[in-house]
C-alpha cells in the first residue's frame, strides 16, 4: 500500500521578474523547497532574469502580462481576474505573495478563490517611501488590507515587525524571518577595477536603479570628492537619468554605470561598499558586503542597522528556509 502523502502545491507571486531582492527571495525559496513535500510554481508580471533562472532550475512559471508595478485601474482589474483564474485553475494549497502590487491583488483573489493558506512577505513596508501624502495614505490602507486578508505575514526585519505590531489584528499573525544567503563565492572584481585608473579609491554600490536606492547621492558625492571613483552596478528605470547626470557633471571618467552584475562578481572591485538607500527592507547585497569584509557606508533605514550590528550567522539561507518551512507547515 502506498502511504506517501501527496505533495503540497505552493504558488509564489511577484510583480516583476527582474532580479531584485523580492525576486531573489522567491527564487531561493522555490528552488530549495523539499521536492518530496512541495510542488512549487511562480507567477509574475514584467519579464526578466527571474523567469530565465526559474526555467533553468526546472520551476514552472506563469506570465501575467497585465501585472505591473505602475498603478493603472484597467490593467489592475485585468490582473486581479487573471490571478483569480490562475488560483482556481491551479488550486494551490499555499499562495505566497511578494511585492506590493502582486500582494494586494493576489490576497483579494486568493481569498475569493478559497486558497487554504495565504502568506504575504513584506520586503519593507511600501508606505515608508518618500512620496506625496495622498499616495502614502492610499498605500498604507492597501498594505493594511493586504495583511488583513493574509493568514500569515512575514516581515524581513525587526524594524518592520515593530510597525506590524502597531496595526490592529495584524501583529498577531506576523512572523519575523531574516533574509539569508548561501556561502559566498567571490569573484576577483577585476571587471570593476580595470575601467578605473590604477590605485583609484572605488566607492561601489549594487542595486536596482530606482529612487529608493538613491544612487544619485553617490554622483553628488563624486562632485564633492575629486579623489574618489564611483561604481554603480545595476539596472532600472533611472539609468537614463543617472547617465545624463554623470555626463552633465563631466564625471564620466570617475563615475561608471556597469549594468546588472551579480554582487559576488563585483564586491572585490570596491574599496568601500555604499548603500545610500532612502528605504529598505533587508537588503541581500548588504549581507553580502558584510560577509565579504568590506568597509560599509549605509543609511540606517529599514533593517540596515540589524545587518550592520548583527551576527552574520543570523542571515543564512538555511535559517531562512527552515523558518519559512515552519510557516508553510503550520
Amino acid at each position: 500500500m502506498n502511504t506517501t502523502s501527496p505533495r503540497r502545491k505552493i504558488l509564489y507571486c511577484v510583480t516583476k521578474a527582474n532580479f531584485g531582492g523580492a525576486q531573489r527571495y522567491v527564487f531561493d525559496l522555490a528552488t530549495h523547497l523539499p521536492k518530496e513535500e512541495f510542488d512549487a510554481a511562480v507567477a509574475y508580471g514584467e519579464r526578466g532574469m527571474l523567469e530565465e533562472k526559474l526555467r533553468d532550475a526546472g520551476i514552472r512559471t506563469t506570465l501575467l502580462s497585465t501585472l505591473s508595478r505602475d498603478i493603472s485601474l484597467g490593467r489592475d482589474i485585468r490582473s486581479f481576474f487573471s490571478l483569480l483564474r490562475l488560483f482556481k485553475k491551479e488550486r494551490p494549497d499555499i499562495v505566497h505573495l511578494n511585492s506590493s502590487k502582486a500582494a494586494a491583488l493576489g490576497a483579494c483573489a486568493a481569498r475569493l478563490a478559497g486558497v487554504p493558506r495565504i502568506v504575504v512577505t513584506i520586503h519593507g513596508w511600501p508606505f515608508l517611501e518618500k512620496r506625496a501624502l495622498p499616495w502614502r495614505m492610499f498605500v498604507t490602507l492597501a498594505s493594511f488590507v493586504t495583511a488583513l486578508l493574509a493568514h500569515t505575514v512575514i516581515v524581513v526585519s525587526k524594524h518592520d515587525l515593530r510597525l506590524a505590531l502597531r496595526m490592529p489584528r495584524i501583529g498577531r499573525k506576523t512572523v519575523h524571518i531574516y533574509n539569508g544567503i548561501a556561502p559566498l563565492r567571490l569573484g576577483s572584481g577585476e571587471r570593476i577595477r580595470q575601467v578605473f585608473p590604477a590605485g583609484a579609491r572605488i566607492i561601489g554600490t549594487v542595486g536596482e536603479l530606482t529612487p529608493n536606492k538613491n544612487q544619485s547621492a553617490l554622483i553628488a558625492r563624486a562632485l564633492q570628492e575629486p579623489d574618489i571613483c564611483v561604481a554603480i552596478v545595476g539596472e532600472g528605470e533611472l539609468r537614463g537619468t543617472l547617465a545624463r547626470s554623470i555626463e552633465a557633471n563631466r564625471l564620466g571618467g570617475r563615475v561608471k554605470l556597469f549594468g546588472f552584475m551579480p554582487a559576488e562578481d563585483v564586491l572585490r572591485g570596491f574599496d568601500v561598499f555604499a548603500l545610500p538607500s532612502q528605504k529598505e527592507g533587508l537588503p541581500y547585497v548588504l549581507i553580502e558586503a558584510k560577509r565579504a569584509g568590506l568597509p560599509i557606508e549605509a543609511n540606517r533605514v529599514g533593517g540596515v542597522g540589524e545587518i550592520l550590528d548583527g551576527d552574520p550567522e543570523e542571515f543564512t539561507l538555511e535559517k531562512m528556509l527552515q523558518k519559512t518551512l515552519a510557516v508553510y507547515r503550520g
